[in-house]
């Protein structure tokens, strides 16, 4: 399977920013530039967005024992990032299961109107008490359906890795 081309920043605008900010100068390494981990950082900075954008409170996790965790990661960096740039991230619901989703997250440099990295996912839900792999709550489930529906009407393909499935 080939992958997709990679979107246009302005494709990648179509979906719901989840969260800017300004890249700090701790986050640069001995390259000049920002460091691989930090565009990880950036992803779990933003990745909780999508249970802001259903409407399900910041305690939801706790108050439910209900946690979701990450199987797999794929990065491809397209663009450097540099300390005072400026970076959006954007969350892509490709599929979903009753268990699982699968998913990309876009980081944009917004300085340079660049796609900077794409990250392509793997969540699971998880009882966090048992610690095992555990059905979507309902009320999740319900608010991802609608997400994953308008995603999957975007006029561009996901450039997914090929390699992810659910």
């Amino acid at each position: 399977m080939s992958r997709p081309p990679f979107p246009s920043v302005s494709e990648v605008r179509q979906l719901t920013v989840g969260m800017s900010m300004t890249i700090p100068p701790e986050w640069q390494d001995r390259n000049g530039h920002v460091n691989v981990q930090y565009y990880l950082t950036l992803y779990e900075l933003g990745g909780y967005d999508v249970l802001d954008e259903i409407g399900l409170a910041e305690n939801y996790l706790e108050q439910t024992h209900y946690g979701m965790f990450d199987f797999e990661h794929h990065l491809n960096f397209r663009a450097e990032l540099h300390v005072g740039d400026r970076v959006s991230t954007y969350n892509r619901i490709i599929h979903i299961h009753r268990k699982r989703f699968h998913g990309m997250y876009f980081i944009v440099n917004d300085t340079r109107d660049q796609l900077a990295c794409t990250i392509e996912y793997i969540t699971a839900g998880v009882d966090l008490q048992s610690r095992r792999t555990r059905e979507f709550p309902e009320q999740l489930y319900q608010g991802l359906l609608p997400i994953v529906q308008r995603h999957q009407a975007l006029s561009w393909p996901a450039p997914v890795c090929g390699a992810m499935s659910i």
